[in-house]
């Protein structure tokens, strides 16, 4: 068994596991506009969910931070808040791992560097823009912060990415490739460019007016997600070998599955099919029936066809009703890469508090969807296994099952 000890999250709900937990039990959104620069088309976003609260956490010196990009600083972050959680242990150097999840790399200072290049030439472009936007940043500065030497990946299934860093983490504890290994995901897609791609893409909500109402998991009036950054990792390690140590355990990792749906870049299979494998292989991992899953931390992004694709998968796995569902995408925004990492956190948290946070601005359920959607208030629960799911561009699926220590 898979014992997660170390839990750190840098979010817009907060950048502490405290504040991030009580602003998704608030189930108010985060969402707010930008200030942006390029105004040439006031139809492409300009909202979204940005982090607060990393820089009071003091875990990157201010030199530090203008040499990396946010994405790295959040994760770098994370990571070493969920190492310190963990009780700061000291394995063998050779028998670590770290495993982070991201999509993109350093978009916002290639997006910063490549405005400068064509506004003020090559001159003002940044010389480390290569290290700094390199997608495996974090991963390398998270390495030489604890002095790991084990592996240290990059994992790029777009927004099943953190799940995925930490399913892997848990193939290499079972392996016994490693002893301890930090695993979660970072991201920061908040630029102008990203946000104009998105929306030319018809994939972020056009609520302008109103952007703490923009994500609406699973409601029949969704029409796109909303932009999130952030970052989640966990610590793991083998059950006997935490216990060993007098570790605290927060909760175990009992399951792991992931799919290729093998049909478009950005649609999902109309019918779940490959959601369902995925979720299927998780549960089977974890030695569990569908029967046995007591809650579903949804991916629910609030675009329609994704909403409508995993319904229509949690449906023929649970039949009609099922677990009771939520989406922290409705207070947060989506975290792409980071988002299955910060939500597996939120389940770990859930099954802690037994209570499952409700689904932000979700009013009325699609018809024809016949889940159980958390929204309103929170909702009490007797812990048990969850279920953490996450899909992503290019139709990558990645769940994971969490139990209760």
């Amino acid at each position: 068994m898979i014992a997660i000890t170390g839990l750190g999250v840098v979010s817009p709900a907060g950048s502490t596991v405290d504040d991030f937990w009580s602003t998704l039990l608030a189930g108010k959104s985060v969402a707010a506009p930008f200030e942006v620069e390029d105004k040439a088309d006031n139809d492409l976003p300009r909202f979204g969910c940005s982090v607060r609260g990393v820089a009071e956490l003091n875990l990157v010196t201010a030199k530090e931070a203008r040499r990396m990009d946010p994405f790295a600083w959040y994760g770098v972050s994370a990571g070493l808040t969920a190492y310190a959680d963990a009780g700061s242990p000291k394995p063998d150097p050779g028998r670590t791992a770290i495993v982070v999840g991201n999509a993109v790399g350093g978009r916002r200072t290639t997006d910063k560097d490549a405005r400068n290049y064509y506004l003020f030439g090559p001159q003002q472009v940044n010389p480390l823009l290569p290290l700094v936007s390199m997608p495996n940043a974090c991963a390398a500065t998270l390495a030489m912060k604890l002095g790991w030497r084990g592996p240290a990946m990059t994992i790029a299934t777009t927004c099943a990415a953190g799940v995925d860093a930490i399913g892997q983490a848990v193939l290499m504890l079972r392996a016994n490739r490693a002893d301890v290994v930090l695993a979660g995901g970072a991201e920061s897609t908040v630029s102008p460019l990203t946000l104009a791609a998105f929306g030319k893409l018809n994939a972020v909500s056009g609520r302008h007016d109103a952007p703490d109402k923009a994500s609406r998991p699973f409601d029949k009036d969704r029409d796109g997600f909303v932009m999130g950054e952030g970052a989640g990792f966990v610590v793991l390690e083998r059950l006997e070998d935490a216990q060993a140590r007098g570790a605290r355990i927060h909760g175990i990792v009992a399951g792991y599955g992931c799919t290729a749906d093998a049909y478009h870049l950005s649609m999902p299979l109309p019918d779940g099919a490959s959601a369902i494998g995925a979720m299927t292989q998780a549960i089977t991992d974890a030695g569990l029936q569908a029967s046995d899953i007591v809650h579903v931390n949804a991916h629910g992004t609030s675009t329609p066809l994704n909403d409508r694709a995993e319904a229509n998968a949690l449906q023929k796995v649970f039949g009609p009703g099922g677990p009771p569902v939520t989406s922290t995408k409705g207070v947060i925004g989506h975290l792409i890469g980071a988002a299955g990492a910060v939500e597996a956190i939120a389940t770990v948290l859930t099954l802690q508090n037994a209570v499952v946070p409700p689904t932000a601005n979700h009013e009325e359920l699609e018809p024809g969807m016949e889940i159980d959607v958390v929204h309103g208030s929170p909702r009490p629960i007797t812990p048990g296994p969850a279920l953490s799911n996450s899909f992503g561009f290019g139709g990558h699926n990645a769940c994971l099952v969490v139990t209760p220590p």
